[in-house]
């Protein structure tokens, strides 16, 4: 089975899987300390096993990352899985229809393949590198917005000190906070918005790698706050900031949390 084929698959059985535990108490019960070292939740905890057992009789990759379970050693003969199986858990929560599940495959440090499902509508992302960038399969492209005080970016500052941004924050249109950073890089590639900064230093590898490319192979940017290459450690518990916008608006961004 193909990787997105395989994903498409798994999407379809996490979405069954946590279906009686969206917008319920139950589902967001603490049920242990994750890998990442923050607390897993019963809907974390059904996605991320469903997943498993997926991965465990279709093996795509010889190493798993996933934000729960930590690094897994599979069957597969080569590869890496960044997974994370609930991205925007609160959201899932509290019935707010925007989570996803976000899988990226990579090889040789770099990430070749990204699937991010919204399990609430269903809306598929993928992107392959140096080939495309796809919603529901039709190619995407990022906007062509060049002026802060046209455009539209979600930003996170760290306990929602918006200190950092606060000269960014008066040049933008307009301000989001969508809670789910998989599909939020997404939806800067979809055209949706221009930007993504996330500026707590607790974003991981899980969250972001397939968002990422998706973002970049519809022509968008993703760096650090100074605009130099991001990278992540193979670790669910090292974090990093994060500047993601359509590419035009990126140097001004940067100068602006400078």
């Amino acid at each position: 089975m193909d990787f997105f084929s395989a994903c498409d698959e798994m999407g379809k059985q996490v979405a069954d899987s946590i279906i009686d535990l969206v917008g319920t108490f139950e589902g967001g019960e603490t049920v242990r300390m994750g890998a990442d070292l923050t607390p897993t939740k019963k809907i974390d905890q059904v996605a991320e096993d469903c997943v498993l057992a997926f991965l465990h009789d279709h093996p795509l990759c010889s190493l798993l990352i996933s934000e729960e379970a930590g690094k897994i050693t599979m069957d597969g003969e080569r590869g890496t899985i960044f997974l994370d199986p609930v991205d925007g858990t609160f959201n899932a929560v509290a019935s707010i229809p925007f989570y996803a599940l976000s899988v990226a495959y990579a090889e040789g440090g770099y990430t070749q393949k990204a699937f991010v499902r919204n399990l609430a509508s269903g809306e598929t992302f993928t992107a392959e590198k140096g080939s495309f960038a796809r919603c529901n399969n039709k190619p995407i492209h990022v906007s062509a917005v060049g002026n802060l005080d046209e455009c539209a970016m979600s930003v996170y500052g760290r306990k929602f000190d918006p200190a950092r941004v606060m000269q960014l924050g008066q040049k933008i249109r307009r301000w989001r906070l969508l809670g789910a950073s998989a599909l939020e890089l997404c939806y800067i590639g979809a055209g949706r918005i221009d930007g993504f900064i996330d500026l707590r230093g607790t974003l991981r590898v899980t969250d972001a790698a397939a968002g990422m490319l998706v973002c970049s192979e519809a022509g968008g940017r993703v760096t650090d706050l100074n605009g130099h290459v991001i990278r992540f450690p193979n670790e669910v518990t090292v974090g990093r900031c994060l500047v993601a916008t359509n590419g035009v608006l990126h140097h001004k961004v940067i100068e602006y949390l400078r």
